[in-house]
């Protein structure tokens, strides 16, 4: 078998990875891709301070979740209150016609029925395979 010659870039990270295991924990545990931690190194390199952080666990981290939610709701209700009710109706009514465009077109393509009744299946000859005798 023929091994795919790898760019030396991705060989050299492979090697930051072995002598960085927290990176594996960061991939495993959902908090970054491979993708993502090889762009950084790339672009930030190995001395980063970034890397340093990697895979420490303390306590203000979930200190600052909590404090994010609350900010979250503070933020959403900030944006609320910063809405024009006049922007917001030409936006419904631009997403209504929209919405009755797409339900024409489905009706045009299901076959409009005007009676709102069932669709009868067609009915064909009661023999399908008529024989003659000769």
């Amino acid at each position: 078998m023929t091994q795919k010659k790898l760019h030396p870039t991705v060989i050299q990270f492979k090697d930051f990875v072995k002598n960085n295991p927290k990176l594996i924990q960061e991939v495993r545990t959902g908090k970054a891709t491979w993708q993502e931690l090889y762009e950084e190194w790339y672009l930030l390199g190995e001395e980063d301070t970034r890397w340093e952080t990697i895979g420490t666990n303390n306590e203000t981290a979930d200190e600052e979740n909590v404090e994010s939610k609350g900010d979250w709701i503070s933020s959403i209700m900030g944006m609320v209150k910063k809405m024009d009710p006049n922007q917001m109706q030409n936006h419904i009514n631009n997403l209504s016609q929209a919405l009755g465009a797409i339900q024409g077109v489905i009706s045009q393509f299901q076959g409009n029925n005007p009676a709102g009744g069932t669709v009868k299946p067609q009915e064909g000859p009661k023999h399908p395979f008529m024989f003659r005798k000769d």
